[in-house]
């Protein structure tokens, strides 16, 4: 079927009801598809995950697509954004001000081992992922949990309890419901705790899908799921499987992909946006998605820091930057200049935020800003651009590097890394040297999770290194506020905060652009701009 770009503002109306909880490569084939003997596996593109496949320890999307495939969670989202009811029965709070609630679990629900998905596997799940000790990346979503320690190892928080199999209660703030469709709070089994290094490698999964045996997993180039025979939630499986396929390069998957030997991309390469709606026709993806694409920069980087001289080169980098030129050039009018730091499809989305002129191309302004940086203290040498070469951003770095050196008469060139994993580690490390493609998918549709994440104090995604305490502090309100509107201005204020410091340089929301074969069906990218897998047929 034909998608069609649908407009930001649509998309964000179907959003915006989010928050309210509703109750490698085999052949052609005859067929010509992916799967290639009509096995009904669907091929899909992906990249090696960073790490084992834990859920509240996976934080990048090559990963972050398989954990969704074997998991659900109390709540999972809709092809809009919309929060539908998955193992959780009920949520409803306890007291007025919304920092208690009770959840009942469905009495039917099973890991794909055959054991009981109970109260205590939530628990002791959430316990693991927020302790310290664990150091998972995902630690922070439990933040908001009472006893919960950034810097002290808690087993135990005290505002969870047990209840009994399937009910248990959580202290927490007014905004909790809203993160529990993420896979930073799925279950885990008790087999996981016996090695949760062994488990990530072979993990199970309470999802639609599980590993396809043992082997399941080879890394660097696939990841095999099957129908998971003993999930009885609310969704269904209209395929046999997935295979994932790793592959180096977007251009070798879009090259398999009109080859057939790839059932669905999810992402086109850059040298093919001008090409790929006449190629695919009404296979071709083109819609508004939910992510953004920035620029980091750590403030640890020398004449970038917090301080004068680095905040006007932040933001004399920012207006040199024409993004409607790249955005037609290169991606054939696909995305959208950025004018905040989340997602015009998300809860919580603003425009003219106080601040926001510094995403606008303004060569005059910045060759000044620049110039007032160079009286402070002089810049040398080489700005190098860091991505990674096996996605689709090389094109666009240059572009920007070349903008740079152009508008403000520096020398700029981009810094290429093998893998998407390489360059993560690089980043986590702070070795990077230099401005870093970045960017952010929604794990839910708030605007909160575009900025927690990324420029929250010690954030795991926050691989610039900011740190503003009036910035966590408004953060920290917002979580507690129960009204709705109040805790959006909050967030509103937060985002002038960044808008003021730039710890990052937004550049443009991404729309989602992809493509499927001639062997499937019933294609569909959800409001995170991933495919809605389980939905996908064979021919």
């Amino acid at each position: 079927m034909k998608r069609s770009r649908i407009g930001l503002g649509l998309i964000a109306l179907a959003a915006s009801g989010s928050l309210a909880l509703a109750g490698c490569a085999s052949g052609g084939g005859d067929n010509g598809g992916g799967g290639g003997d009509g096995d009904g596996i669907i091929t899909v593109n992906n990249t090696e995950p960073q790490k084992a496949l834990i859920p509240a320890g996976t934080s990048e999307v090559g990963g972050g697509k398989v954990v969704d495939a074997l998991w659900e969670g109390l709540v999972y989202y809709d092809v809009d954004g919309v929060t539908q009811m998955g193992v959780a029965e009920s949520i409803e709070p306890t007291n007025a001000e919304q920092t208690s609630w009770e959840i009942k679990l469905r009495d039917d629900a099973v890991f794909s081992d055959g054991t009981p998905v109970l109260a205590h596997n939530f628990v002791d799940a959430w316990n693991y992922s927020a302790n310290v000790e664990n150091a998972l990346d995902n630690q922070y979503f439990f933040s908001s949990i009472k006893g919960f320690s950034e810097t002290d190892p808690v087993e135990a928080m005290e505002g969870l309890q047990v209840v009994d199999d399937h009910t248990f209660t959580v202290e927490a703030s007014p905004d909790f419901p809203d993160r529990l469709g993420y896979a930073a709070f799925y279950p885990l089994p008790d087999v996981a705790f016996e090695d949760m290094e062994a488990f990530g490698q072979s993990p199970i999964g309470n999802g639609l899908y599980k590993f396809d045996g043992e082997g399941a997993w080879k890394h660097d180039e696939s990841i095999s799921l099957v129908k998971n025979d003993t999930y009885v939630g609310p969704r269904e499986v209209h395929n046999e499987g997935i295979e994932f396929k790793v592959y180096a390069s977007l251009d070798a998957a879009y090259t398999d992909l009109l080859a057939g030997n790839l059932d669905v991309l999810d992402q086109i390469p850059d040298t093919s946006f001008a090409v790929f709606q006449d190629e695919l026709g009404d296979r071709a993806i083109n819609q508004a998605g939910a992510l953004t694409t920035t620029l980091a920069i750590s403030v640890n980087l020398e004449h970038f820091g917090m301080d004068e001289e680095g905040k006007l080169r932040r933001a004399a980098l920012s207006m040199a930057v024409d993004r409607e030129e790249i955005i037609d050039v290169i991606f054939e009018g696909t995305n959208v200049p950025a004018e905040d730091f989340t997602s015009p499809v998300v809860d919580g989305y603003a425009e003219g935020l106080e601040g926001s002129e510094k995403l606008d191309f303004n060569l005059e302004e910045a060759q000044k800003l620049w110039a007032e940086a160079d009286a402070i203290s002089p810049f040398e040498g080489t700005l190098e651009v860091a991505t990674n070469s096996d996605g689709p951003h090389q094109v666009w770095v240059e572009a920007v590097a070349n903008q740079w050196a152009e508008n403000l008469g520096i020398t700029a060139a981009p810094k290429l890394y093998p893998t998407f994993a390489a360059f993560l580690d690089d980043r986590e490390a702070d070795v990077v040297g230099g401005p870093f493609r970045a960017g952010w998918q929604g794990d839910y549709p708030g605007a909160y999770n575009y900025m927690q994440p990324l420029y929250y104090t010690n954030a795991s995604s926050n691989h610039g290194f900011y740190s503003n305490p009036e910035f966590d502090a408004l953060l920290d309100d917002a979580v507690t506020e129960s009204d709705h509107d109040a805790r959006n201005e909050k967030l509103n204020e937060a985002q002038e905060i960044l808008l003021e410091d730039m710890p990052s340089i937004p550049l443009w929301y991404q729309g989602t652009t992809g493509g499927f074969s001639e062997s499937v069906d019933n294609v569909a990218f959800g409001w995170n701009s991933v495919p809605i897998f389980n939905e996908i047929t064979e021919k």
